[in-house]
């Protein structure tokens, strides 16, 4: 299985690092199966410092995944809803799971969380609203064990 990391710089050795803000799945090393969305995910990293942004490429061993304690979600659910909920608004929440798959909650997809997080609509309004747009995958690798999995192909330069 072919992933993709955006960043200001190359990864050749992922490492779990702990988040400045809450993240979808927790801490840990996000990837994506969606090149695209890699490269969004790179120049959004850019500052004023940076003068450019890669697409890190990684194979990963699928199954290693299937043998790990691993947490899939294929869609939207009121799972995911939860879980991503709970890492993104409780600080004492963690998980043990080595990787985790599923849905970005993306920009567009979090103001719909943010009008449920608001107790503005319910859960089966979110996720009927979540299902009217494509969904683009993650994946968190979130144990040491979890980057044993994970092999370096290349990085590339994104234009600007």
């Amino acid at each position: 299985m072919r992933l993709y990391h955006g960043s200001t710089e190359m990864v050749a050795t992922p490492q779990i690092r702990k988040p400045n803000r809450a993240l979808d799945f927790g801490n840990g090393f996000y990837t994506t199966t969606d090149y695209a969305q890699a490269e969004q995910w790179a120049r959004r990293r850019l500052g004023n410092i940076q003068s450019h942004a890669c697409v890190n490429i990684y194979e990963v061993d699928i199954d290693a995944i299937r043998k790990a304690n691993t947490l899939w979600f294929d869609a939207a659910t009121e799972e995911w809803v939860d879980f991503v909920y709970s890492n993104r608004n409780n600080d004492s929440f963690d998980h043990n799971y080595d990787f985790v798959y599923g849905p970005v909650a993306n920009d567009r997809v979090y103001a719909q969380f943010s009008l449920y997080e608001a107790g503005l609509i319910d859960k089966q309004t979110l996720i009927r609203e979540l299902k009217t747009y494509t969904l683009v995958d993650q994946m968190l690798f979130h144990t040491p064990l979890s980057l044993k999995a994970i092999s370096f192909v290349e990085s590339k330069i994104v234009a600007l």
